[in-house]
């Protein structure tokens, strides 16, 4: 039985360019990354408190930042002088491999900064003060237990996330955790979910709600245990490797890549 359909778009936006005399003008030009030729490093600063050089990259406006992205600005960071302390990716959505490739970057500081839609609608990302443009992303904090049988156990147990406006690093709860997906054999391609729940999905919510909405007969006892925060037991796969993928109460998501053959 089909529970989905193929994937439409409405409408896409035309480009649009603006005139010389129509577009704003910088008050006060940067030349420091115009005159490396740099194509995804859009912009460079300083820390405010240390003065370290910070490199900017932006994702695209109508897709997902890509590993093709991640792997060019790391390059044109390395080209610049001098070397920045830290590299920043911001985008509406990461594919979930550039976000694991941006995790993994090795010699540099780097961070993953979600923004808010909001930007892209003109009259919204000046409504309340209390909006928040950029988002830092962290990681799921997860545990992953061998069972006696052979078997493994997922749990996860919250995640991290950096709080704009105290400047503090703080961990969300399992409260906090609206969706999350297990893939059992990760490739380090791309993820598959084997395992979905819905840590906050009310009993008319989530599992439930799909099994009304196909009119199906599912398992009551297996909707209880994708309720929670703790996977079904599974075996390791030819690939040894999980991926956990969290969607938490404010719609930001993070990915964690584990070797089942370090537990």
């Amino acid at each position: 039985m089909r529970s989905t359909w193929p994937f439409a778009v409405e409408a896409v936006p035309f480009a649009t360019v603006l005139g010389l005399d129509e577009a704003e003008q910088p008050k006060q030009a940067d030349v420091a990354v115009a005159h490396s030729g740099a194509k995804y490093i859009h912009a460079t600063g300083t820390v405010a408190e240390s003065g370290d050089k910070v490199a900017v990259s932006f994702g695209p406006e109508h897709a997902a930042l890509e590993q093709r992205q991640v792997e060019i600005a790391m390059r044109e960071a390395g080209e610049l002088f001098p070397l920045p302390k830290l590299l920043v990716f911001c985008a509406f959505t990461f594919d979930p491999e550039a976000a694991k490739d941006i995790d993994n970057i090795k010699g540099i500081t780097t961070l993953k900064a979600q923004m808010n839609t909001d930007l892209l609608t003109e009259d919204l990302k000046k409504g309340r003060a209390s909006n928040e443009s950029f988002w830092l992303m962290g990681q799921p904090d997860v545990l992953v237990q061998k069972l006696k049988d052979g078997q493994f156990q997922v749990e996860v147990r919250g995640f991290d996330y950096f709080d704009t406006k105290t400047g503090e690093l703080k961990s969300g709860g399992k409260k906090n955790i609206a969706m999350w997906a297990l893939d059992t054999d990760y490739d380090n391609r791309s993820l598959f979910p084997r395992q979905v729940f819905f840590p906050l999905a009310g009993a008319k919510d989530g599992w439930n709600k799909l099994r009304k909405d196909i009119r199906a007969e599912l398992n009551g006892d297996l909707l209880e245990q994708f309720h929670g925060t703790a996977s079904l037991p599974f075996a390791d796969g030819e690939n040894e490797c999980i991926a956990v993928k969290i969607v938490d109460d404010r719609d930001i998501e993070s990915l964690k890549v584990i070797r089942l053959d370090t537990v």
